[in-house]
This record gives structure tokens, sequence and C-alpha cells, in this order.
């Protein structure tokens, strides 16, 4: 079944407030195929979680990461793990070992210490009167742990923050790209020259550090020196492009999903101080007055229910698209090929059919009373052979940095708005405020 959204709706809809739109959309068509009239592009936007796992996983070879938000990441990224195809699939078993739930906690220890210097360094920035921006704040902190994981202590503070700051000019360089993604790449758009000054600065610091490694044949166990010394069924290893752009793929991908994840749940928890109660609860009885470290990980479950309840209402990456590779029909409706069909976690987790009250912040919907759901009624990391490799890294980084804040701080948001996200490349709080600690 689909439903046709005209032009003269779609379009004013979509340029006012497209979160606003499309989860109207979802919420009316709830299981229907939409269709976006907006000109020569009309992207179909998927309502049904059967649906969804039909493009993501089953036929997940029909529809590609290609055209919309892809083709433009692809200039930051390369072609290795935020691609498609033989490359993909090479990146893909070369890291999948390396990302498995046991491998991560290697580096879990690296990370927990990161990570309560960076939050003691926040603390210290708003005694001294100098509160950080939220985003920024959490951005830092996440940064500095993931430097630790892939890099161990090879990069000294001063390269790291070049490396952080580069990596974050390319991204938002790439704006008018990801705006105007069937634009040729000879066309100069607005942030060309900015990306590729930041690119020469990520590869002038990534690409010695490649050459270290393998050279010295061996490391400490960090992200790095695994991926280098990861070979294929053929016994080859990854190149020095290859490593270089998984790297940047996972680091990017980390960075901007965590922060903004952790950004969205200090918001949630200053507008619901119930559910903050109970995580100030959990923290002290399971850290204590010990550093946070992997062997608490377990126990914070509530902890997890509630970084789980903000992905689902603020997912990161809130649309996914994809493009059919050929043509297609779905429940009836003929997909032809080259067509954008679009996933949207944002939409999906919103859905009354699926999430009664989907407004309302309740992390008790992931208690262990909650009743079954669709598995692909929730995918904050997205589904099938493409699902994010970094789940487990990112949910016990997100834990810890909870517990670091928590376990020491009473954190204070100051001037900041309502729950309300803009849609960029991620899904972004409009008005985060200022991030303070107080020491408890």
């Amino acid at each position: 079944m689909m439903h046709r959204e005209p032009i003269w709706r779609a379009v004013p809809a979509l340029a006012r407030d497209p979160l606003a739109a499309l989860e109207r959309l979802g919420a009316a068509n709830d299981g229907a195929i939409v269709r976006l009239d907006v000109g020569p592009v009309r992207p179909l936007l998927l309502t049904s979680a059967d649906h969804v796992q039909l493009v993501l996983r089953e036929r997940s070879s029909q529809y590609v990461r290609d055209g919309m938000l892809w083709k433009p990441l692809r200039r930051l990224e390369g072609d290795g793990i935020a691609s498609d195809g033989p490359s993909w699939q090479r990146s893909r078993n070369l890291l999948q070992p390396i990302f498995t739930a046991r491998a991560v906690r290697g580096v879990l220890d690296a990370m927990a210490d990161a990570i309560v210097a960076a939050v003691a360094e926040l603390e210290a920035d708003g005694r001294a009167g100098r509160p950080v921006e939220l985003v920024e704040g959490m951005t830092r902190v996440v940064f500095r742990a993931l430097i630790r994981a892939f890099f161990a202590d090879r990069i000294p503070s001063g390269e790291a923050g070049v490396l952080g700051a580069a990596i974050s000019t390319a991204f938002g360089a790439l704006g008018w790209r990801i705006a105007l993604p069937f634009a040729p790449d000879w066309l100069p758009v607005p942030g060309d020259q900015r990306f590729r000054r930041a690119v020469r600065q990520i590869d002038d610091i990534v690409y010695p550090h490649v050459q270290r490694v393998r050279g010295d044949g061996g490391g400490d166990g960090d992200i790095l020196s695994l991926l280098v010394a990861a070979r294929d069924e053929n016994g080859a290893a990854l190149t020095d492009r290859q490593v270089r752009d998984d790297v940047v793929s996972m680091f990017v991908a980390g960075t901007e999903a965590t922060a903004l994840t952790l950004s969205w749940l200090w918001m949630a928890l200053d507008a619901h101080p119930d559910v903050a109660a109970r995580v100030v609860e959990e923290v002290d009885a399971v850290v204590g007055d010990a550093a946070p470290a992997p062997e608490h990980l377990d126990r914070l479950v509530y902890t997890r229910q509630v970084l789980q309840e903000t992905m689902r209402l603020w997912p990161a990456g809130w649309i996914v698209p994809r493009t059919a590779a050929e043509p297609d029909v779905i429940d009836g409706v003929p997909i032809r090929a080259g067509a954008t069909v679009l996933v949207s976690p944002y939409v999906m987790h919103r859905l009354p059919t699926a999430w009664p009250d989907p407004h309302r912040f309740d992390p008790d919907r992931f208690g262990p009373a909650a009743p079954r759901r669709h598995r692909y009624a929730f995918l904050p990391f997205g589904g099938g052979p493409h699902q994010c490799l970094g789940n487990h890294l990112f949910t016990a980084e997100a834990q810890l940095v909870v517990a670091a804040v928590l376990s020491r701080h009473r954190p204070e948001l100051v001037g900041s708005g309502p729950l309300v996200a803009r849609a960029t490349a991620a899904l972004r709080p409009r008005q985060p405020g200022r991030f303070v600690l107080h020491r408890r």
C-alpha cells in the first residue's frame, strides 16, 4: 500500500520542519509506503518495521548506500566500512572481530581513565567560570576516550586536539554537499576549501601513525594496532589508505553519535528529575567511591535503559537513505531502480502502534517487564549487514561517561531550551545550553 504526499503539501511542510512533517506522515500512514513528491526526486518513506527489515536485511544487497548522504560522506570516509560492495565487505569482515562485546573490553580500562580525566577538566572549567557548551563538552569527553581506544597513548594532547578539530571541521564542511547530494564533484560549493584543508590535516596525522604501527610489527591492543594486524581469508592486510578510511569512519560516527546522545541524555535528565534520581541512586550503589570501571557496566542496568530511551526519542542517525540498485516490489508497491528509499529511526521510534504515548520519556520501556516488539521497531544503530559495528563500544563508553559524571558531580544545564531537535546530518538539540559540573 502506498500513500502519495502531493508536492503542494510535502514541500512546505518539509521546508518548515522536516522532523515534524515526517513524524506526522509516519503516524498517519503507519505501515504504508509514503511517496514524497518534492520535485524530480521522489523518495519513498518506509513506516512499517517489516518493510524496514526487508530493505536493511533481507534485500540489503538491492538497497545500497549511494547518493543522498552517503556520496558526500565518502569524500571524507573513503571506500571502507562507510561504503558498500566488496570494499565494504572486506572492511566489515576484518573489523567485526575487533568490535565484539568481548574484544571491546580490552580497551575499556584505558577509555575509563580518559573519561574520568576529561570529566575532571569540565568540572575545572566550570569552577573557573568557563562553562562549556553541552555538545562541545560531550564531544571533548568522547574524543578523549576514543583517542585512547584507537591510538593508545601515541598521540600527544596537542596533536589530538588538531585531529579532533579537523574531523569536526571536515564533517561540518560537508553540509552543502549533504544538502545537494547530486551536485557533481567538479562543481564548487560552500565549504569545499575548508573540507580539503581539514582532510589534509587528518591525513598528516593519521597516516604516520598507521605506518609507525605497521613498522613496529605490533601494538598495545588498541584498535589501530588490531586493524593493522588484521588479515583477510587470503592472508592479505589492509592498505594504509584502507586503514585510514576505516579509522576516520569509525571516529566520525563514534564521536558525533555518542556526544549527541549524551547531550540529549543530560537534557532529558534535567527535564525529568525523577528519572535522574533513579540513575544517581544506581550509580551510587554500583560505583560508590571508586572510579567508574568496566566491571561496573553490567550492573548499570537502569542507566543503560535511560540511554536506550534517549536513543529512541533522539536517534543521532535520524535518517538512513538507501538507493534501489534494481527494480523491486514491496507490499505491491513498485520500486524503480535508482529510487531513494528512506528509513527514518526518528519516525519508526515514534509510531504510536509500536510505542504507546511515544513522546513520553520512559526508560522502563526497555526494562525486563517491557513487552516484546518487532526487531526493526528500534534501530538506533541501523540494522542488517550494515548495522553499526561500534554499538558495544558506544554503549559501554556512554555508560562510563554517565557514571563518571554522576558518581562525583551534580550536573547543571545553564541556558538550555526545551527538548526540541533540528535536523542536520545528525539530530542535534536546538538549544543545548552550557554544561556545569558541581562537586557533590
